[in-house]
């Protein structure tokens, strides 16, 4: 009796605290599967991490990513030196039905366009069925693209891309503290604008001797910024003011289509340029005068009928004045040289050229400052120069002590209009300048 009555308490008691009993089951369950799933989940990351770290699988997973092609892609090609149009398409591996289509398109459409060294060329290219070009780009200049691409049609066309541009106007100025390119560059100005700054002063200026310390310039500049703002192309110095012991020498542009003047002229209306320039080649040492003087290789007195400048193997050498090639080649103990016309009474000859620039042969018209050729140590030579001759009316003379006729003077309404330029640019300096403080 006593025993079924402890056993129905028991009953009861279980009953009572049935829901808390099942709850701590279950919590002992799911620490239970918990722990054991851990530790199974911890075997496997290191079993599948054993087998990621196996030398020979990483090798075939490396192998396989590198056999797989996206359907598209572009490929931005750099031009190598002497490359022609017809081996770019052979680098870029396009099948031989590819390639005469896109060349056989060029041809028929009489398509124009320059290859040059570094020039970067884009192909987009579809590898669905091959490797096919859908569209290439090819630059002609910094503000025009050629475009070939397919039309719906699915046939070639071509189109002329013509970037937009902004024009920005620059102002800089610094001291001479060493040389006018140190100087410029300190001011981020671009090489392409300190070498047009050199050549607009070049008929007046030697820059190897007539700086000095704490000389200075100012200039105000325009510059062509495309989508990205960046700085793709520039235009022309508006102003220039070179400070030579503390004397200004300022130029403004003044240009008119009606006249055809497009030049860069001193405040009384004087045109800069003259018959030739002071010297052809920018931050070169003169080495060697004109006159008597010891050969450097034949060893006895020779007349020297010429003027030597020293500069670094490369530097580009200009035309002094604009003519015509009379010959652009090996001139014996010269070496590479260039001779030019430039009127009935001027010639002027350039000679140990390391080469010439691109274009200059014989029959070439050149312009004034147009860089022809660069420095080099060809023919007799003891090392890198330029050996530049003037001879007038025939006989070799000493260029360095010519004088030589000041260029176009503005006169009447046309000079009214050089004036009324004059002074824009005068109120646009000052307006950059005041910005910049």
């Amino acid at each position: 009796m006593l025993n079924n009555l402890i056993k129905k308490n028991l009953y009861q008691k279980i009953k009572e605290f049935q829901s808390f009993i099942l709850l701590l089951c279950i919590i002992t369950l799911a620490i239970l599967i918990v722990s054991f799933y851990d530790k199974f989940k911890s075997e496997q990351i290191k079993q599948f991490n054993n087998i990621l770290q196996n030398v020979y699988l990483q090798k075939s997973l490396i192998s396989f990513s590198k056999s797989l092609k996206p359907r598209h892609e572009s490929i931005k090609y750099v031009v190598s030196a002497g490359e022609s149009f017809e081996k770019i398409l052979n680098e870029i591996e396009l099948n031989n039905k590819e390639r005469e289509k896109i060349l056989n398109f060029i041809v028929n459409k009489k398509l124009k366009f320059n290859i040059y060294e570094n020039q970067k060329i884009i192909f987009k290219i579809d590898n669905l069925e091959g490797k096919k070009v859908t569209l290439i780009t090819i630059p002609i200049n910094k503000k025009k693209d050629l475009v070939i691409s397919y039309n719906d049609q699915k046939n070639l066309q071509s189109s002329v891309l013509t970037k937009e541009l902004t024009l920005n106007k620059v102002y800089k100025e610094n001291f001479i503290k060493s040389s006018l390119y140190k100087s410029a560059i300190e001011k981020k100005i671009d090489p392409n604008i300190i070498v047009q700054f050199a050549q607009i002063y070049g008929f007046e200026v030697d820059f190897q001797r007539d700086i000095r310390k704490n000389d200075g310039f100012q200039i105000v500049y325009e510059e062509l910024r495309n989508d990205n703002n960046k700085v793709v192309d520039f235009g022309n110095i508006l102003y220039a003011n070179l400070i030579l012991q503390g004397k200004s020498l300022e130029l403004y542009h003044f240009s008119s289509d009606k006249e055809k003047i497009n030049d860069h002229f001193e405040s009384n209306g004087q045109s800069i340029k003259k018959t030739l320039m002071k010297t052809p080649i920018n931050g070169a040492r003169l080495s060697s005068s004109y006159g008597m003087r010891k050969h450097p290789i034949l060893g006895y007195n020779k007349m020297h009928q010429g003027t030597d400048f020293a500069a670094p193997m490369g530097t580009p050498i200009m035309a002094s004045g604009s003519g015509k090639i009379l010959k652009a080649g090996w001139c014996g103990g010269g070496g590479n040289c260039v001779k030019i016309r430039h009127n009935s009474t001027y010639t002027t000859v350039y000679a140990h050229m390391s080469k010439f620039a691109r274009g200059i042969k014989k029959g070439t018209r050149v312009s004034q400052g147009q860089i022809i050729g660069y420095v080099g140590s060809t023919g007799m030579s003891t090392g890198p120069h330029l050996h530049y001759e003037v001879i007038q009316n025939g006989k070799k003379i000493n260029s360095q002590t010519l004088k030589l006729p000041s260029g176009k003077k503005l006169k009447g309404k046309i000079r009214e209009d050089f004036e009324l330029a004059k002074i824009k640019i005068n109120v646009l300096k000052a307006e950059l300048i005041n910005k910049d403080d």
